[in-house]
């Protein structure tokens, strides 16, 4: 039975889900960077993204879903195969005051982009190794958060999974991970300066990532 909550606009969601039967999903350096391009695809349009950890068998994502956007493509375009409109289909824009009749364009549903998200990757996954059948379990986990508390503690939470799971000492050394977005000034399509201001500053950001007292409990919370 599907408990999970649905993804409503302008909400906050811990997204996370592993390989069926605990599977490894990631074995290679290309495989995080397919996983993180397809993310940017199919995410990005109906969700702002602020933290992310890609594990061998598991993932988490911390995302907000976009309220009041629309398809950039109307329907008519789509019927017509408007030129760029397979290779750009997935985008979204601001819902503009100017359209008077919006129901010629389609309201994107965040769900339907997650499982494209996972069914792409997985394709891509089973394709390469020559492997069929499921990859991740079946439904993908969801959390809604519901304060600013709970907001920082997952994502502390996920910027601490690896060192939980005794691949680093520090999170700066884990390379498939936001953490390293916020301790540079590369350019990321993360919201970066948001979750600073959740902290205060960095310096407290990062004093607040050593505090690892909240990682056993959530973690057998989400029962990973």
């Amino acid at each position: 039975m599907n408990n999970q909550p649905p993804l409503e606009p302008d909400n906050y969601y811990h997204i996370y889900n592993r390989g069926i039967n605990s599977c490894k999903i990631f074995e290679e350096e290309n495989d995080y960077s397919k996983f993180l391009e397809l993310l940017d695809k199919y995410i990005l349009p109906v969700a702002n993204i602020y933290a992310f950890v890609l594990m061998p068998n598991h993932f988490h994502l911390l995302i907000r879903i976009k309220d009041d956007i629309i398809y950039q493509f109307s329907n008519a375009d789509r019927l017509n195969n408007a030129v760029g409109f397979e290779k750009n289909k997935w985008e979204t824009i601001p819902k503009p005051d100017s359209v008077e009749d919006l129901s010629a364009f389609k309201t994107p549903n965040a769900s339907k982009h997650l499982s494209h998200l996972f069914n792409s990757y997985s394709k891509y996954f089973n394709t390469k190794i020559n492997r069929h059948g499921t990859l991740f379990e079946r439904p993908f986990k969801r959390k809604l958060i519901d304060s600013e508390d709970y907001l920082k503690q997952v994502l502390i939470y996920i910027h601490n999974n690896p060192i939980h799971h005794g691949f680093c000492a520090h999170q700066i050394e884990y390379p498939w991970s936001s953490y390293l977005d916020f301790t540079n000034n590369k350019a990321t399509k993360l919201k970066r300066n948001e979750v600073i201001e959740w902290f205060g500053d960095l310096s407290n950001f990062d004093y607040c990532h050593k505090n690892t007292s909240n990682t056993e409990s959530l973690t057998k919370y989400l029962n990973l």
